[in-house]
C-alpha cells in the first residue's frame, strides 16, 4: 500500500486546483506589490538597515523551527560584517551561525545564480561547517546515505509522521529537482516558490539541515520572482508562528496522491501576513533614521551609548519591555553601575533619552522619539 505520494508513479507531478488559488493568489500580489513600493522609498542606508533587521530575523527563526536558538549577537556580527555594517561592539564570528548567514544572502543576493548540486551542497556544508549537529555526526556537503524518518513521542511509542526516499533513490531525485528548477520558470512565482520547498523537502536529501534549505530555495525562488536580491520580510519568521500548522499541512500533502491545493493556499496566507508584518520593520527603520537626523550631534557619544540606543531604536515605540533601567544599561554594555549610571544621565541631558513617569529607586528611561 502507498503511503506516501513520492512512491507513486505520478511523482513528482504535483497538481493543484487552479480556481482556488485565484483570490489569495491576487490578495497576495497586492500585498508583495505594495510593500515593494514602501521598500523602493527607502534611501540606501535605510534600506541596508532593513535588510540587515529582516535577515537577522529569518536567520534567528529559521534555525528555531528546527529547535536550534542561535545568539542574536552571534547573528548580528555576522550580518554586520557581510553587510558592511558597523560592528565594533559586536561578539566574534561563530562558524556555524555564519554559514546560516551566508546561504540565506546567497540566496537573495545571488538570486540570478544556476542552482545545481555544487550550489546546494556548499550550502548544506556551511551549514554545519565542524560536521556535526549538535552531539550527531553530519555527512556535510553530501547526500545522506541512511534511510531517515520524521519522528516524534518518547522511545517505543514513537509516532512516525513521515518517511523520505531511500538514499540510493537521492541523486536521480535531486537531477530531476534541478531540471524541474530550470525549466519551472514559467510558472507564477509565488506558486514556483511554494512547490519548491515542498518538493524538496519532501525528498529530505540530507542527514539534517532539510527544512532550512527548504526556506533558503523559497526565498531564492522569491528573489527571482520580485527581480530584487534585498528582503524586506522574513518568511521563516511567520512560519515559526505558525510551525504547528506548517508541519500539519506538510504531512496531509506527503500522505496524499499529489494533490497540493491546501499546501498552497497556507503558503499564500502565511508570505501574505510574513509581508504585511514588514511594514513593521520598515517604519522602525524609518524612525530609527529619523532618530539620528533629528541628533546629529550624537556623534559626541561613546560607542556603549551607541549600542544601547540602537538596541532600544531596533525594538521601536514600546518594543524594549519594561524601558531601560540601569540595571539593564549593565547587562547590555558589561560596565560597571556606576558607569551605567553616568552614561544614562548624559543621555537624558543631551535629549537622547526621557525618563518613564513614575522615578524613584524603579526609574526606566525610553528613547526620544521623533514626532511623525
Amino acid at each position: 500500500m502507498l503511503q506516501y505520494f513520492w512512491q507513486s508513479e505520478q511523482w513528482p507531478h504535483y497538481r493543484w486546483r487552479a480556481e482556488d488559488l485565484l483570490a489569495p493568489l491576487a490578495e497576495l500580489r497586492k500585498t508583495q506589490g505594495r510593500v515593494l513600493g514602501l521598500a523602493a522609498s527607502l534611501g540606501f542606508d535605510e534600506g541596508l538597515r532593513a535588510t540587515a533587521l529582516a535577515l537577522e530575523e529569518d536567520a534567528m527563526q529559521t534555525a528555531a523551527i528546527e529547535g536550534e536558538r542561535l545568539d542574536r549577537e552571534k547573528v548580528r556580527s555576522s550580518i554586520a560584517l557581510r553587510l558592511a555594517l558597523p560592528s565594533a561592539s559586536l561578539p566574534p564570528l561563530d562558524r556555524a551561525v555564519d554559514g546560516l548567514v551566508e546561504v540565506l544572502l546567497d540566496a537573495t543576493r545571488q538570486y540570478d545564480q544556476a542552482l545545481d548540486q555544487k550550489r546546494l551542497c556548499g550550502w548544506h556544508a556551511a551549514l554545519f561547517p565542524t560536521g556535526r549537529s549538535g552531539l550527531e555526526r553530519v555527512t556535510a556537503g553530501a547526500w545522506r546515505t541512511a534511510a531517515l524518518r520524521v519522528l516524534s513521542g518518547p522511545f517505543g511509542k514513537q509516532k512516525v509522521h513521515f518517511e523520505a526516499p531511500p538514499p540510493e533513490r537521492l541523486p536521480g531525485e535531486m537531477k530531476t529537482y534541478f531540471a524541474w528548477w530550470r525549466e519551472s520558470r514559467d510558472l507564477d512565482g509565488l506558486i514556483r516558490a511554494a512547490l519548491a520547498h515542498l518538493y524538496f523537502v519532501t525528498i529530505h536529501p540530507f542527514d539534517d539541515g532539510n527544512g532550512r534549505l527548504a526556506r533558503a530555495l523559497s526565498d531564492l525562488a522569491l528573489a527571482q520572482d520580485e527581480g530584487a536580491g534585498r528582503r524586506f520580510y522574513s518568511l521563516s519568521a511567520q512560519i515559526m508562528k505558525e510551525r504547528r500548522e506548517y508541519y500539519r499541512v506538510l504531512e496531509r500533502t506527503q500522505k496524499n496522491d499529489g494533490d497540493c491545493t491546501e499546501w498552497l493556499l497556507w503558503f499564500f496566507g502565511c508570505l501574505t501576513r510574513a509581508i504585511e508584518g514588514t511594514g513593521q520593520i520598515l517604519a522602525t527603520v524609518l524612525l530609527k533614521a529619523r532618530f539620528w537626523q533629528k541628533h546629529a550631534e550624537a556623534s559626541l557619544i561613546n560607542e556603549r551609548q551607541r549600542k544601547v540606543l540602537n538596541r532600544l531604536l531596533d525594538a521601536g515605540p514600546g518594543g524594549f519591555e519594561g524601558g531601560l533601567s540601569t540595571r539593564k544599561y549593565m547587562s547590555l554594555t558589561k560596565t560597571s553601575r556606576a558607569t551605567a549610571w553616568r552614561e544614562i544621565d548624559d543621555l537624558l541631558k543631551r535629549g537622547l533619552l526621557a525618563p518613564r513617569p513614575g522615578g524613584g529607586r524603579s526609574t526606566a528611561y525610553d528613547i526620544d522619539w521623533p514626532a511623525g
